[in-house]
């Protein structure tokens, strides 16, 4: 029987006071939601609430500091979104993007991140850090995060829009791609994603990631560029505890 969710329990688990997941397929295809919409989820402690929203590759997040309620929609669009809001799952969808969960335990602050390499390029993962930092007085010393399953270097293959688009922003961009041929490189976007964590100040230890290629395990993940189109998604979320 295949896993539902995927849990790394050394990024985070009830007892640091947080729920996460990062969804499957078949964890895909047993939601229905409407995106924008809060919806009520009868599993969670106390019914919370799951939010996820339209998703258009920038760098823009969505801060959730009050409660929802049954009437809340959010119509614009944000690649992340931050609570301090117990009982809330904020989430991300991904088919071959990076879906990343954080979790700052001194201040109870979560988000969940979309970064495909637009993103990640455009620096949205800082930005969020630094948006927790603003809004919630979250220092990166204290940020514990997991990057989930995407897209692998070994299937990842991209041409020179992508690539001139890493030379111009990352310095070490030759870092992160394998089998560079001039006009083409197999792209290691978890790689990129967690030297940005961790360049942010974010220990080592404190970062985990899911060494999982959604284009190659069809059987697990959709993928985008092993369809060819968007067959679904997998949804990925991460919920702060009430109080005990």
């Amino acid at each position: 029987m295949k896993a539902a969710v995927i849990t790394v329990p050394a990024f985070a688990s009830a007892r640091d006071g947080v729920r996460h997941f990062f969804g499957t397929r078949s964890h895909a295809d047993s939601l229905a939601f409407d995106v924008g919409v809060p919806v009520r989820q009868s599993g969670l402690q106390d019914r919370g609430w799951l939010l996820s929203v339209k998703q258009v590759h920038g760098t823009d997040a969505l801060v959730l500091d009050r409660p929802l309620t049954e009437s809340d929609q959010f119509s614009s669009g944000w690649d992340a979104l931050v609570t301090d809001q117990p009982g809330v799952t904020v989430a991300v969808r991904t088919a071959d993007c990076v879906p990343v969960l954080v979790h700052d335990p001194r201040r109870r602050i979560v988000a969940a991140i979309h970064a495909g390499w637009r993103g990640a390029v455009a620096g949205i993962v800082s930005k969020t850090f630094a948006l927790m930092a603003n809004r919630f007085g979250s220092a990166r010393a204290d940020l514990r995060v997991s990057i989930g399953p995407s897209a692998g270097s070994c299937c990842y293959e991209v041409d020179d829009p992508v690539l001139d688009r890493l030379r111009i922003g990352l310095p070490d961009w030759e870092s992160v791609v394998h089998d560079y041929r001039g006009h083409k490189a197999r792209l290691d976007l978890k790689a990129l994603i967690r030297r940005q964590v961790e360049g942010e100040g974010v220990s080592t230890p404190a970062v985990s990631t899911v060494n999982l290629c959604t284009i190659c395990h069809d059987q697990l993940f959709y993928s985008y560029r092993r369809e060819g189109r968007v067959n679904g998604t997998m949804v990925s979320g991460i919920t702060l505890l009430p109080c005990r």
